[in-house]
């Protein structure tokens, strides 16, 4: 299982295919990913552990274990972890590529272009 970390957590890839990828993502306490977008893909998120903050297109939702939320393709979208306790989401994309160069960071709390 390939992991990699970010400053909010890590993920693992648990599959990757040409029509779809299926990571493991948990997110530190206190932590949210960046604000952002995709042009080839959009995303299915179960939440497994924890309480997900999730904002669509600047509408937010709060999620608990076993509940899914969906990210159209291009929908500008976060997940953040307002909790004491890790976050852990399985996330499968579909699409065209699912490659990391495929987000576009509209708000970074990391400075990552």
């Amino acid at each position: 299982m390939e992991m990699e970390t970010r400053p909010w957590g890590d993920f693992y890839v648990l599959e990757d295919a040409p029509t779809h990828k299926v990571k493991r993502i948990v997110v530190k306490p206190g932590a949210r990913l960046s604000y952002q977008y995709h042009n080839h893909r959009s995303e299915i998120w179960t939440v497994i552990d924890g309480v997900a903050t999730v904002t669509l297109d600047g509408a937010i939702t709060t999620l608990g274990p076993s509940e899914v939320f969906r990210v159209p393709q291009g929908a500008k979208h976060r997940l953040e972890n307002k909790g004491t306790l890790p976050l852990t989401i399985i996330e499968i994309q579909y699409g065209s590529y699912f490659g990391e160069d495929d987000i576009i960071r509209l708000d970074d709390d990391y400075n990552r272009q």
